[in-house]
């Protein structure tokens, strides 16, 4: 009998949990479908947007289009092509600028000879030749001789200037002129000053300031400076270095 009632009790409770099992994870058919599958009206609603919906997001008006993307030609001139002024402002420095002459060339010198006053600049469009030298130096002496011959060589040319610039600071005018006249040299000289000596240093090096080397430059005739290989040059050689700035022209 226990035995009969305890298998009772144990189908009654199997019967419970399936019944209880099936009540929670089977739903209806018609619940199924309401849930899965939504009306025709919902999915046209969600996922479809009208025509006019569509045409008013992607595509813009064609004034829009023209406003965004087309610039005026006016607007296009005004920041594609600076005016020549503002071009040759940016990209080509004025040709002061790039000719900026050194502070020697206008200051003032003394000619040992006559007593006149004269600048480098005063020969601008010239070709000068200028030797640093000193009076008690033969190696000077004997390149001056070859600028005489040079001076020979040239004839008269009034586009063509020698100076022979002291760079003795014992040396004075009086003393130059001596020498100048003694040997006959016909082109000009003068002492030059402190300032003067130390502007060629700084340009030039201090072997310009050192006469047995026998410095010379030749500045064109746009004022820019060339220097000559130290030592002593012939008239042969001088004549041949200057006459390419002879030829040129302004």
């Amino acid at each position: 009998m226990k035995t009969k009632q305890i298998l009772s009790s144990l189908i009654l409770t199997a019967a419970f949990l399936i019944a209880a099992c099936g009540g929670t994870s089977m739903p209806t058919e018609d619940a199924m479908m309401k849930k899965d599958a939504p009306t025709e009206e919902t999915m046209m609603d969600k996922s479809t947007p009208t025509v006019e919906a569509m045409m008013e997001k992607e595509t813009p008006t064609a004034d829009a289009m023209m406003e965004k993307e087309t610039p005026t030609a006016d607007a296009m001139m005004e920041k594609e092509t600076p005016t020549a002024d503002a071009m040759m402002s940016k990209e080509t420095p004025a040709a002061d600028a790039m000719m900026e002459a050194p502070a020697w060339y206008s200051a003032s010198l003394t000619n040992a000879v006559t007593g006149q006053t004269f600048t480098i600049n005063d020969f601008k469009g010239k070709v000068v030749l200028v030797e640093t030298m000193a009076i008690w130096c033969s190696t000077c002496f004997r390149q001056q001789g070859q600028v005489k011959s040079l001076h020979d060589m040239l004839g008269q040319r009034d586009d063509f200037v020698s100076i022979g610039l002291d760079v003795d600071p014992n040396e004075d005018s009086a003393s130059l002129k001596s020498y100048v006249e003694k040997n006959d040299f016909d082109w000009q000289y003068a002492v030059a000053t402190a300032e003067v000596a130390q502007d060629i240093s700084k340009h030039y090096g201090d072997q310009f300031l050192n006469p047995p080397s026998a410095p010379i430059m030749v500045i064109d005739r746009k004022g820019e400076a060339h220097p000559l290989p130290f030592g002593i040059k012939s008239a042969d050689e001088l004549l041949q270095f200057i006459q390419p700035f002879l030829d040129e022209a302004m």
